[in-house]
Order: structure tokens, then sequence, then C-alpha cells
């Protein structure tokens, strides 16, 4: 099911510089909360970063996103919005991805509990080389985070997968059919689409990405999209979405209903332009 938004209140203001916020919802309660099971420890979020490295990003690209992660982990805002919770606790993974077989785990399960072990998770981040993958498997992300849920050695109050990517879905399964398998474990979906070049016939980029990423990728509770349109700004919207997700705020929207309108941009849209390119 998707939603129509229209920007009313915001009632948490992310002051994010070249990079724009939407939100999404499903109907019901802003926060879902996953019971805690088998007596494992409690977080307030169990955050699974899932990061693009696909060929249409360039190298520059990678590395001011990895360094962006990092940075925004050992943060003040991120570490005070931690302070939020009623555990005062999240537990991390990161992984990359491109294809729908391609995906590598650069950071298993991680606590961070304060600014020691938030250290200690971004220089893991920092000491792995960058890589590069073929072909963009929002999908493949999708269905390759949802089991790392149970493996998880910490039960959050949420289950969140923060997706960045910079074009559509174009290899393994339609992203729709893996957003919902998603949310229908309870799981929220938020998107950081990557604007910062002119869409591309050599990269299959698209326009209005963020659109995409709205109609067709993010979902839950409380979900939302920070687009990033600015390569200067590329730091400071990750930050930004970090802390709006581990203080459980997004920007507040009007939810209307719109089950029955198509997205604005055809979720098969990436399978298409590959299509017509490649002829497979």
């Amino acid at each position: 099911m998707r939603w129509c938004v229209s920007i009313g209140a915001v009632l948490v203001a992310v002051a994010v510089a070249g990079g724009d916020v939407a939100g999404i919802a499903a109907p019901g309660p802003k926060s879902h909360q996953v019971d805690t099971k088998d007596n494992l420890p409690s977080v307030d979020i169990e955050l699974v970063i899932a990061v693009d490295v696909s060929y249409s990003m360039d190298l520059d690209e990678l590395a001011i996103q990895r360094e962006g992660y990092a940075q925004a982990i050992v943060s003040k805002e991120f570490l005070q919005a931690m302070e939020t919770g009623p555990n005062r606790k999240v537990a991390v993974t990161y992984f990359e991805w491109s294809a729908s077989s391609d995906q590598k785990i650069i950071i298993p399960w991680r606590l961070i509990d304060g600014p020691e072990s938030a250290d200690a998770v971004a220089a893991e981040i920092m000491k792995t080389p960058v890589r590069r993958g073929s072909r963009t498997s929002i999908s493949g992300a999708i269905n390759f985070a949802m089991p790392l849920f149970d493996e998880n050695p910490y039960r959050g109050l949420r289950r969140v997968i923060d997706i960045s990517g910079d074009g559509p879905n174009n290899n393994g399964e339609p992203v729709s059919s893996a957003r919902a398998a998603a949310l229908e474990k309870g799981i929220t979906i938020n998107g950081l689409p990557i604007m910062v070049k002119e869409p591309s016939y050599s990269t299959m980029d698209i326009d209005n990405l963020d659109l995409y990423y709205e109609d067709c990728v993010i979902g839950g509770p409380g979900s939302f999209v920070v687009s990033i349109k600015d390569r200067d700004k590329f730091k400071e919207a990750i930050r930004s979405k970090l802390i709006l997700e581990v203080a459980d705020r997004a920007p507040e929207r009007r939810i209307v209903p719109a089950a029955e309108k198509d997205p604005r941009v055809p979720c098969l849209i990436g399978e298409k332009i590959w299509q017509d390119r490649w002829g497979r």
C-alpha cells in the first residue's frame, strides 16, 4: 500500500542544508514496538545500514558516504539522540550492496552505548577498503537485511532498515515486493536517495529519485526520506538522518491514504531502463 503525503507542521526541525526531508508512514501509531524476547539485552533501535556501492556511484561519492556514516556515529548530536531513548543503547550493523547477489557485511551487529563504542564502530567502518559492484538491487538489499534482525544478539523496540542509493532498482525482484515483505514483519524502511549528479543514460539514473524512494522504497511507521542534492552537504544529510532514526523522530506529515493512485515514478522504471538498453 502507498500513501500520498502532504506537508504539514514539522515537529522536529532538522537542518539539512542541501538535503530535503520527506516522510511516509503506515496507518496506526507513529512508533511500532517489537517485543523483546529470549531475555536478550534490550536496545532502543535495531538499525541496519544498507549502503549502495554500485558502479553508478563514483569513488569520491563512495568515500564521502563511508566517511559520512563514520563521522555521524561519533558526533555529539548522534550520542545526544541516543540518550533520549529508555535504554540509551542502539544496535547497528552496516553492509554494502549492489546486485541482488552482492551484499557484504562491513560491520556485524555492534552495540553503541557511548563515545567509546561509537568510536570503535566508526574506526571499523573506515578501515575497510572501498569497493564497487555491478547493478542496483534495492530489493536484494531489503531481502538481505530482513534475516539480519533474527541474528541480532540484541532486541530493540524498533527495527529499521536505512537504505542509501543513487538509482532505482534494476535487478532482482521488484522493490515493492521486498518492501511489502519487510513491512509485514514490522520493519520500517527509510531512504537516503543520492541526487548529486545530473541523471545520465550511461549510469541509468532517473529524475525525481526522491519521489521514487517515497513511493516505491520506504514504508512503515514514521518512515521518511532525506534526499541529498548537494555533494558538499552529503555528510550533514547522513548525520541528520541517523539522528532522526535513533531519536525515533521524523518530520510530522498529514497522511492521506492514496492506495488507489499510481506512484509518481513507476516502481519498475529501473527494470524498464535496463531492458530498453540491454534487451534482457
